[in-house]
């Protein structure tokens, strides 16, 4: 049976925020990705992914992870970043766009520093609320990476759980980030499809802008124990995956 994740990011968000305080899973990590960057993994998400690494903090977001202020967090990422001379930081582990509020308060201090903060989002609060996006304008430190999952509504539906419509969202949220100002560029996850969707979905994206398309960041499954357990259990196979350890530079 297939939800509305608009929906689900309602009931999430009240689980998983009180006010300015966020729950998180681990306030924060070193990591490979973008050239280093100091990360925190909150929890709850508004899809549900056959391929997400996400375990618990995002089926059991009642039970995982402490309540932190926006402070705390920025703390803790920018005590990471500083240790292991990373100049990125980033909210990562589930939907960082849950808890707006929360998330709109960080962006406000790390704009205080010299960050550059990679805001991973699915999109589809962005896309249903253009609000959202013209309240990212303001923040010179963030760079949004739309994650868009699968090359249609079909495919995106059989993937993340959702009902086919919210796919459209995804790329509402690129036109409203666009019309925003504010700098973005699109993920796709293409473990599961074809050559001919993937080319059909880019002609979308050029609709909307061309530069989109031209800079398209091609998304893999890493293939951690128990997203294998999770892709078996779906009975979904897919065309091209990685084994975490084995990924190549160019997806890192």
């Amino acid at each position: 049976m297939t939800f509305d994740p608009l929906q689900l990011a309602e009931d999430t968000e009240k689980i998983v925020a009180r006010g300015m305080l966020r729950k998180y899973y681990r306030r924060s990590r070193p990591g490979r990705w973008y050239g280093g960057i100091a990360s925190a993994d909150c929890c709850g998400c508004n899809l549900r992914c056959v391929f997400c690494w996400s375990g618990a903090p995002r089926d059991n977001p009642e039970g995982i992870g402490e309540f932190y202020s926006p402070e705390q967090i920025f703390s803790s990422l920018t005590a990471c970043a500083k240790k292991y001379g990373y100049g990125q930081l980033r909210v990562s582990g589930n939907e960082p766009t849950v808890a707006k509020d929360h998330l709109l308060r960080l962006l406000e201090l790390v704009d205080e520093t010299g960050y550059k903060f990679i805001l991973e989002t699915n999109g589809i609060l962005i896309g249903q609320d253009p609000d959202y996006a013209r309240k990212l304008s303001r923040f010179k430190s963030v760079q949004v990476r739309v994650s868009i999952k699968g090359t249609n509504p079909d495919e995106f539906s059989r993937l993340t759980g959702a009902i086919p419509g919210a796919f459209a969202l995804q790329l509402k949220s690129l036109e409203n980030l666009l019309d925003a100002g504010v700098p973005s560029h699109v993920a796709v996850m293409l473990s599961f499809s074809s050559k001919e969707d993937f080319s059909r979905l880019l002609n979308q994206l050029r609709k909307i802008d061309h530069d989109l398309a031209e800079n398209v960041e091609e998304e893999y499954v890493f293939l951690y124990p128990h997203v294998t357990k999770r892709l078996s259990e779906a009975e979904i196979q897919p065309r091209t995956a990685y084994e975490p350890d084995k990924a190549p530079k160019e997806l890192i």
